[in-house]
């Protein structure tokens, strides 16, 4: 099945970086205000989704899902559902990191949401890509990206192992409420390993110190 990319009204400076990890076969749900990234991205929606409270609905022949301005679920946390409910595995997330705070921290819990429904997705935006390791898993990163982070946003996160990294973990804990997994670098040339046997991790890495 296709990819499902959500795009967010987050604010997107970096237009090229973004437009990189796009691909023509995604099918793109845009999000309320997300829709003034359309002609940036030079992508065009397939499916629209909002309350438009905050970007006019451009009824323009579109499938649109009109949402109530009064609800539970943000724009966004309605899109990712719609989007698991039609079946999408694979999640491109972009446009959900920016000014709101409460609105970005909303936005990386929908990862979380994605990894405990056995889904993969990969949020991106102007200077990161953030994504969950979880448990069972092993992830491998190159030095592509000069600093990752891991985060621990789910109580605690246990039998944590790091290798080829500045900083190595063996049979670790992070607790949320102690992070001190931040800014850790791979090793020049090589590709650091990361595993987690209980609990999961959310993985940021960064292009900037």
């Amino acid at each position: 099945m296709r990819r499902c990319v959500i795009v967010g009204g987050a604010p997107i400076e970096n237009y090229e970086r973004i437009r990189s990890y796009c691909s023509d076969d995604d099918f793109y749900i845009f999000c309320d205000s997300g829709l003034k990234h359309c002609d940036d991205l030079g992508a065009r929606p397939q499916l629209i989704i909002g309350d438009f409270d905050s970007y006019e609905n451009p009824k323009n022949g579109i499938e649109t899902i009109e949402l109530p301005t009064v609800k539970d679920d943000t724009d966004t946390v309605s899109a990712l559902k719609e989007a698991v409910m039609r079946g999408y595995k694979d999640f491109l997330l972009v446009g959900m990191t920016g000014r709101r705070l409460d609105h970005t921290l909303g936005n990386v819990y929908m990862l979380v949401k994605l990894e405990e429904l056995g889904k993969t997705a990969l949020m991106v935006d102007d200077y990161s890509e953030i994504s969950i390791i979880g448990s069972g898993k092993i992830k491998e990163i190159d030095d592509s990206f000069p600093f990752f982070s891991l985060l621990n946003i789910t109580g605690t996160a246990k039998g944590i192992n790091v290798k080829n990294a500045k900083y190595p973990l063996r049979d670790a804990e992070i607790e949320s409420g102690y992070q001190y997994g931040v800014s850790n670098e791979v090793l020049p040339g090589k590709k650091a390993e990361i595993t987690v046997s209980e609990g999961m991790l959310l993985l940021i890495r960064d292009i900037v110190g």
